[in-house]
């Protein structure tokens, strides 16, 4: 009976801290829109140092899940001209990643040349990677 109890405790408290540790990634991540729309490298790369370090998630792991206005971190780096930042993250992605479709089930090479951003420097690093 007492290994049952204990058992249910130690499940409930895992749940219970993953529930939280989710909360934590989305609060961390909260202004990285922001960082990316400021062109702000130096604390864009402190971010992605800090989810790594306290939560074991790279770029890859949290780029799908984080919208700027219905934007992918990539894309509102481009409309915002941040070229640093957007830069950044290019190189910071694995290729694979760049070259698949987005939520909106466009590449971002297809995404760039829908919008005319073909001369933008992010596309310029972006066209270099792949």
């Amino acid at each position: 009976m007492l290994k049952i109890v204990k058992t249910s405790l130690v499940i409930a408290a895992t749940l219970g801290v993953s529930g939280m540790a989710q909360a934590n990634v989305n609060e961390a991540l909260a202004n990285i829109c922001t960082i990316v729309q400021a062109d702000d490298k130096g604390e864009l790369r402190k971010k992605m140092r800090s989810v790594e370090s306290d939560y074991r998630l790279k770029l890859k792991d949290y780029y799908s899940g984080v919208s700027c206005s219905g934007n992918s971190l990539i894309r509102t780096a481009m409309l915002s001209n941040a070229v640093e930042a957007g830069s950044l993250l290019v190189k910071k992605m694995p290729k694979s990643d760049l070259s698949a479709p987005e939520t909106d089930g466009k590449t971002l090479q297809a995404w760039v040349a829908e919008n005319g951003l073909e001369g933008n420097e992010i596309a310029t690093v972006l066209s270099g990677r792949l």
